[in-house]
């Protein structure tokens, strides 16, 4: 079975009782609510799903953990938490937006952002304050609180539900055995870098280049005339060079879903059209 159906099926497994259910609706901007949701199941190893629901119409937006250049950032703070180890924010692949010369990256209308906790302790509370962007024709930051006991009730299956489609569009680790990504090069001229050695099955279009501190902010891919390199712009001011060495997240579509891989950013010299384009 791949990772992917592992994940899906998480809430289906055969689980420990936890407290299923949700959080009330908090409004936060006009026609726009948040609450937590939870699908009442811990695994076997002291795993359970929540997720962050925002209810917002089809014209407004919140953002992806790369904002992008205009985007306000998504900020949860789970230190009035009891009973949670860890957490780990799933974020399903988002829409490129790109707006004149910025570019953002996005989620329209209602969303719900997978959250994996870590529990300790059968009687866990996961309290969390959030910060949010949401944009329409304004941007404000969304602050709001979210306390939900996790413990002495049923799955439920309609927020299950609900995080097992999200958690259908968050990228998984590439694990299928061949090489979708060959490399990543910081180009020669620094204001750029170059994805080469593609695989049949990856989407050059669909491709976006992260790291782990959401900075600097690379652009949309561009096909290099140059054999396959891929070439994403740096957007924004930085000291580019010292991205050489830097690990960065390459996130990407197939006709399976959104799958993820970890690369170092080489140098020019080793990544550059004249070793790998031509």
């Amino acid at each position: 079975m791949s990772l992917r159906s592992v994940l899906t099926l998480l809430t289906l497994c055969l689980c420990l009782p936890a407290t299923a259910g949700e959080t009330p609706w908090q409004s936060v901007a006009p026609d726009v609510s948040i609450r937590m949701i939870s699908s009442g199941q811990v695994s076997q190893s002291g795993k359970t799903l929540v997720g962050i629901e925002i209810d917002m119409p089809e014209s407004t937006k919140t953002y992806w953990r790369v904002p992008g250049q205009t985007g306000l950032p998504v900020d949860l703070d789970f230190s009035a938490s009891h009973g949670i180890a860890g957490h780990n924010m799933l974020w399903p692949y988002p829409l490129r937006e790109q707006k004149g010369t910025m570019l953002d990256y996005v989620y329209y209308g209602r969303t719900v952002l997978p959250i994996e906790l870590d529990i300790s302790d059968p009687a866990a509370i996961v309290d969390v304050t959030a910060t949010l962007g949401i944009c329409s024709d304004i941007c404000v930051p969304a602050h709001l609180r979210l306390s939900l006991a996790l413990e002495d009730n049923t799955p439920d299956a309609a927020n299950s539900l609900r995080i097992r489609q999200a958690m259908a569009e968050v990228p998984i680790l590439w694990e299928e055995g061949s090489n979708p990504v060959g490399g990543v090069a910081l180009m020669p001229d620094e204001t750029s870098i170059g994805i080469w050695g593609l695989g049949d099955e990856v989407d050059a279009a669909s491709l976006i280049a992260a790291t782990e501190s959401g900075e600097p902010v690379f652009g949309a891919p561009q096909k290099s005339p140059h054999g396959d390199l891929v070439v994403l712009p740096i957007l924004g001011k930085s000291d580019n060079s010292a991205l050489d060495g830097l690990d960065v997240e390459v996130t990407f579509m197939t006709n399976t879903g959104a799958y993820v891989v970890s690369r170092t950013i080489e140098s020019g010299d080793a990544g550059g059209e004249a070793d790998h384009g031509e």
